[in-house]
């Protein structure tokens, strides 16, 4: 019975003594699976890790797969590439001494996130009072007006003096949009006036301008009919002036035809005259006159002969 029992006893022993290395190898294998996960950094495509060794800055890990020793190295700080918002709303007075709300938005995108990480404690905290300070200080300038006219103005001014400081954070001022800018009720009631008296003189102008353009097209309307005139009354000299010239011509080339026949034959000229005596018969006989006297040509002749002689005997 003794020697069982020592036996037992033993394998007791035994399979405790298997059983706690079991346990401790497990622990082991778990501590080691765990320090291996944990060297294991998964990180996304839009995502920058900073990781410091011992205290300071060893490497920044990018999308995808990384590695690093654990318990060394240590992932201090998670960062966004993406494009991001910060809004800034400030109360500020204007230049002709008005008291404004401006909101608005910055768009950051981080370049350098070592920077970022250690280059200011919170850089969209101190972008959003940088814009903030930068803002109030803009509006000083220029006088409610401008503030409502000059928007793109004022954008530029803030992405500028923005846009310098951020370098040094890392971090770079995509652009800056002036979303609202609004103003006490008497103030908006004073503006609302001053538009509606704006858009009435507006429209009078408008109305004198269309008016101006209508006399002047009118007028050179007008002008334009007279120069018509003026050509077509030109233009009718012109055709009377030709028809006179070829009325004459025609005459001159008459004239020139006659004489040519008369030196071919005496009798052209005699049928001519014959000719032209018939015509002024014809036109002395529907005449209803009483006091006609027709001579022969013989007579008229004979009577012109005498004349002749008297004078002739006259100079004698």
């Amino acid at each position: 019975m003794g020697e069982n029992s020592a036996q037992i006893h033993k394998k007791d022993t035994k399979m405790e003594l298997i059983t706690t290395s079991a346990i401790i190898a497990l622990v082991v294998l778990a501590v080691v699976v765990a320090t291996i996960f944990s060297g294991l950094k998964i990180v996304g495509q839009t995502d920058i890790y900073i990781v410091e060794r011992l205290g300071k800055y060893h490497k920044s890990l990018y999308g995808g797969l990384n590695l690093i020793i654990p318990y060394i190295d240590r992932v201090v700080a998670k960062v966004t590439s993406k494009e991001q918002l910060i809004n800034m709303g400030q109360q500020a007075i204007t230049n002709d001494n008005v008291s404004i709300f401006v909101d608005g938005i910055v768009f950051v995108t981080v370049m350098d996130a070592k920077m970022a990480t250690y280059g200011v404690t919170n850089y969209q905290m101190a972008i959003e009072n940088l814009a903030v300070t930068t803002l109030r200080g803009e509006l000083g300038k220029i006088t409610l007006d401008e503030a409502f006219s000059n928007r793109d103005k004022l954008n530029a001014a803030l992405q500028v003096a923005l846009g310098e400081a951020a370098f040094n954070w890392g971090v770079k001022i995509m652009r800056v949009e002036i979303s609202e800018i609004s103003v006490g009720k008497d103030i908006q009631e004073s503006m609302n006036q001053q538009m509606k008296a704006e858009r009435d003189k507006r429209a009078i102008e408008l109305k004198a301008e269309a008016e101006k353009q209508a006399q002047i097209r009118n007028a050179e309307a007008y002008k334009q009919e007279q120069v018509l005139q003026a050509e077509a009354i030109e233009r009718m000299a012109d055709a009377r002036k030709y028809e006179q010239i070829a009325l004459a011509q025609g005459q001159a080339d008459a004239i020139r035809l006659i004489n040519d026949e008369m030196k071919k034959s005496p009798l052209a000229a005699e049928f001519l005259l014959t000719k032209d005596r018939i015509s002024a018969f014809t036109e002395l006989s529907k005449s209803t006159s009483k006091d006609k006297v027709i001579v022969p040509y013989e007579t008229a002749e004979f009577i012109g002969s005498l004349s002749v002689i008297k004078d002739f005997l006259k100079d004698k």
